[in-house]
């Protein structure tokens, strides 16, 4: 009786994680196709294919299923790992590694990425999930401003060009905008830096 108690437990608990797995995964799959902003509940369930008072019963709060989405959606589309990118000694072979594997997980996530920066000024908890973002991105661009001979003065000019090059919007502009391709747009972004570094 014990056993069977147990089994019928965990049996419980395995079901109500599927679901929340299929809640996060349909809320990912709306964000990407409609943004934040424009995902309800009711499109929530429809998609997962539970009721509302389900969806309510897993992520009482905002905060919890914006979150179930956003690790479902980075489980599914880990950034580049920056870790190879500092071991190489030429800051130009760095910033163009580092802007190919960027540039190319921007167009593997546009879609979900433009969403989310366009609805997160006007959803306060979806941007407090982002603040690590900028932090990520200032700890990226120090790492490809070392080794680069920048005399004073363009010290400056030199980090804010390595900060755009970072940007999805840059990229969005060269590739969407532009048309370039992912390559073209990282030697666009690449021959800015070195002539601002004076080389």
């Amino acid at each position: 009786m014990i056993e069977k108690r147990k089994y019928e437990q965990r049996r419980r608990a395995e079901l109500q994680e599927e679901t929340r797995r299929k809640i996060a995964a349909a809320t990912a799959a709306l964000h990407e196709e409609i943004g934040p902003a424009r995902t309800t509940i009711s499109a929530i369930a429809a998609r997962a294919g539970v009721e509302r008072p389900t969806v309510y019963r897993h992520f009482p709060e905002e905060r919890g299923l914006l979150q179930a989405c956003q690790q479902h959606f980075l489980a599914a589309h880990p950034p580049p790992d920056p870790t190879p990118w500092a071991a190489i000694a030429d800051p130009e072979e760095r910033l163009r590694a580092a802007l190919g594997a960027l540039y190319a997980y921007h167009r593997a996530t546009e879609a979900m990425t433009a969403n989310v920066m366009r609805d997160a000024p006007t959803m306060p908890v979806l941007a407090e999930l982002l603040v690590e973002r900028p932090r990520f991105m200032a700890a990226l661009r120090a790492m490809l401003a070392v080794g680069w001979a920048i005399p004073d003065d363009r010290q400056p000019l030199v980090l804010a060009a390595l900060g755009h090059a970072l940007d999805f919007e840059t990229w969005r502009s060269l590739a969407r905008r532009q048309g370039l391709a992912d390559g073209q747009a990282v030697e666009v972004m690449v021959g800015l830096v070195r002539c601002l570094a004076g080389g």
